[in-house]
């Protein structure tokens, strides 16, 4: 026995026979050729070339290596038998493949009606309609679009036991997809640059009135040319999915006419299905349901078998139907007991499930409309943006410092200030949660486009009349002698006045969300607005107090030692009853409505003649601008006096959320006339002492 099988010795020749039926091993490796003697050398041929070594195996057929041969085509039988085995495995596979995608091609949904079918009468307005429908969808689905796609085809040639591979185009409906706008992968680095020259030019036309006239037309081209770009594509999807819209109502038309007649035919030959118009209503959504299960079921299946399926559903449900009818009854009574507890358990589930909607709508709705940061980030980027306003301010009110050696300094300056809810709604919408870091620089993208101080210098032409002295040779008449005289004259000059104009406009924040956000953040940023994020006292929007207004009759007020302005108390209690402060918040110069409590104050020092304070914003304004002067009285101040402002801090977080103006007091209670108290300009009186006065104002009159 040896590695390759059993063999069987001669020992009188010592030749070896193989007498194992055992497949070889060397028939599976690479065979080594013999080593050739010195006479079996290749001999050139007649035509110069070599010819080729005989082996051992061809010179010796009886030798080992015949047997070994042998082995060999038996192992090559096997592999190729094996072989043969999976191609032909693969290419039943590849059949099967291919008759299930050509019955899935020839698919449709026309029904074959059987010639008893079409001559009864009562069918025959059915059929007709189905037919209809069933022409009207192959003229849609013919109208899609084409494309040839290439396919693998597995055969199997019987005869010679081998697969083969052959590729061929086939035609098919193009899919949606591919008439779908590819992303044009250099559109967010073109916009990240256009946003940057912008913002270059914006830094640079302040100081151009001809650069900013060119800048805002530029820019309105560019809208105009986006808005038109943008419609051409909606246009060209629009016309590319055309067929496809089509071939989806024909679809629809033509299952709605099948069920039709399928719902007839079953009504045709149950009559008992009919009843009521309810019942009749239940059969044939019943049907429906039926009939499009048996059609998503049968898949590359013909509509015909699903037809068939669905009459058979039908009349299940007929007998099923009759036989519930014959149990009602006989059991009249325990059915409508039945009935009455059902619908109870479903009245008492819907109320309950009600309740859960509304709440779970209301909390929704509450959630949906708030602003997402924290109140402290809120606050802290407010007065961020209100320090940079406050910057503008002082850089105007030292114009004239700056910029000196002007005859005359012109100033044509809108109101500088914006509505907190405004700025917060904006900044909501486009970043969602934001900090005071990662809003910096929305909020400086923001102020630029929102003030725009422009300094243009103006050189005019004038004359003034300039005494001047000369002299002249005067002769005395009666002697001859002459002498000089000095004597004066006044001549017209010109000169060069000097003048530098001061322009500040005012671009309201409503007007420049509208241009950077989408129109899906616009419609939240006016959500966000319309509920002031649902926190409309966060930067002292008011007093949420819906009380009456309270009368003085009999209040004795005990004057301090600090001069007050009546008049302006006088001007203030006579605006008590206004609702919604309009006059207030349009005078300061916002678009829409503010929280107007300190439009209000600030309008009253402005019709006595002040030109400040003026703030909108009490913590990040009007705080700030008494307490950087010194006139600031915190809360027990006693020397108040009537025109004195008093802030409030109703929720105790350090921030004032309200301002007014005091009338005086009595020497226990402040008496105040304050606006937008409830949305109404209102008289109020609190305790000297109490926690939510944050301190007063205390204005110099003098």
């Amino acid at each position: 026995m040896t590695r390759e099988g059993a063999v069987e010795v001669n020992a009188a020749t010592g030749k070896k026979k193989r007498i194992s039926n055992r497949i070889r091993d060397a028939d599976l490796v690479k065979k080594e050729a013999a080593p050739q003697q010195p006479e079996q050398a290749a001999q050139p041929l007649p035509g110069g070339a070599a010819s080729a070594p005989l082996s051992d195996a061809a010179q010796l057929p009886h030798a080992p290596g015949a047997e070994r041969e042998q082995d060999t085509a038996t192992a090559e039988r096997v592999f190729e038998h094996i072989d043969g085995t999976h191609t032909r495995k693969a290419s039943k596979k590849a059949a099967r493949k291919a008759q299930a995608e050509a019955e899935a091609r020839t698919h449709t949904s026309r029904l074959q009606f059987t010639e008893e079918e079409r001559a009864t009468p009562e069918l025959e307005k059915y059929i007709r309609k189905s037919d209809k429908a069933a022409d009207r969808l192959d003229a849609a689905k013919a109208a899609i679009p084409k494309e040839k796609k290439l396919v693998k085809e597995r055969t199997f040639d019987e005869a010679t036991g081998k697969g083969k591979t052959r590729l061929r185009f086939e035609e098919q409906e193009k899919p949606i997809g591919k008439n779908k706008p590819h992303n044009n992968p250099l559109s967010r680095p073109t916009q990240e640059a256009g946003i940057f020259v912008h913002n270059k030019i914006h830094s640079v036309e302040k100081d151009n009135s001809g650069v900013e006239g060119a800048h805002k037309s530029e820019e309105l081209a560019e809208k105009g040319a986006k808005y038109g770009a943008r419609k051409v594509k909606e246009g060209y999807r629009s016309h590319k999915l055309k067929p496809y819209r089509a071939a989806a109502k024909a679809e629809k038309a033509a299952f709605k006419a099948n069920v039709d007649f399928q719902y007839h035919k079953a009504l045709h030959e149950n009559p008992q299905i009919g009843g009521t118009p309810l019942s009749r209503f239940m059969q044939k959504q019943q049907i429906k349901r039926q009939y499009a299960k048996a059609a998503r079921k049968s898949g590359a299946k013909t509509a015909q078998k699903a037809a068939e399926n669905t009459r058979k559903a039908a009349k299940k449900t007929a007998e099923e139907t009759k036989n519930a009818a014959a149990f009602v009854a006989r059991h009249p009574a325990g059915v409508c007991i039945a009935v009455a507890a059902l619908l109870l358990f479903i009245m008492i589930s819907a109320g309950l499930s009600s309740c859960g909607s509304m709440f779970s709508g209301l909390m929704n709705g509450i959630l949906g409309t708030s602003y997402t940061s924290e109140d402290s980030d809120l606050v802290a980027t407010e007065n961020n943006y209100a320090a940079k306003e406050n910057g503008l301010q002082q850089r105007i009110d030292n114009i004239e410092r700056d910029y000196p050696g002007y005859d005359e300094y012109r100033y044509d300056l809108d109101s500088i200030g914006h509505n907190p809810h405004e700025l917060a709604s904006y900044l909501t919408a486009l970043l969602q949660t934001y900090t005071p870091q990662s809003a910096q620089a929305e909020l400086n993208r923001v102020f630029g486009m929102q003030y725009t101080l422009t300094l243009t210098e103006e050189i005019e032409v004038r004359h003034r009349t300039e005494t001047r002295t000369g002299t002249r040779t005067v002769t005395d008449p009666e002697t001859g002698a002459t002498s000089t005289e000095t004597y004066e004259y006044e001549v017209e000059v010109a000169y060069n006045y000097y003048i530098l104009n001061v322009k500040l406009t005012n671009k309201p924040i409503s007007e420049i969300a509208e241009e950077l956000l989408t129109p899906e953040q616009l419609e939240m940023y006016r959500v966000y607005l319309e509920t002031s994020g649902n926190k409309p006292l966060l930067f002292g929007g008011g007093s949420p107090d819906t009380g009456a207004s309270e009368d003085l009759s009999g209040v004795q007020l005990v004057n301090g030692t600090r001069p007050g302005n009546t008049a302006i108390v006088d001007l203030a209690k006579r605006q008590v009853g206004n609702v919604g402060g309009r006059p207030y918040w349009s005078w300061y110069g916002f678009n829409s409505r503010a929280e107007w409590c300190a439009c209000f104050v600030s309008w009253c020092y402005g019709q006595s003649g002040l030109s400040e304070p003026r703030f909108a914003a009490c913590q990040s304004q009007g705080v700030p601008w008494f307490q950087s002067r010194g006139q600031w009285g915190a809360r027990g101040y006693e020397n108040i006096a009537p025109g004195d402002a008093i802030f409030f801090d109703w929720d105790g977080d350090g921030s004032a959320d309200h301002v007014g103006l005091v009338i005086g007091t009595d020497g226990s209670r402040v008496y105040t006339v304050e606006g937008n108290s409830g949305d109404a300009c209102k008289i109020k009186s609190y305790d000297l002492n109490y926690s939510c006065i944050k301190g007063y104002g205390l204005m110099n009159w003098n």
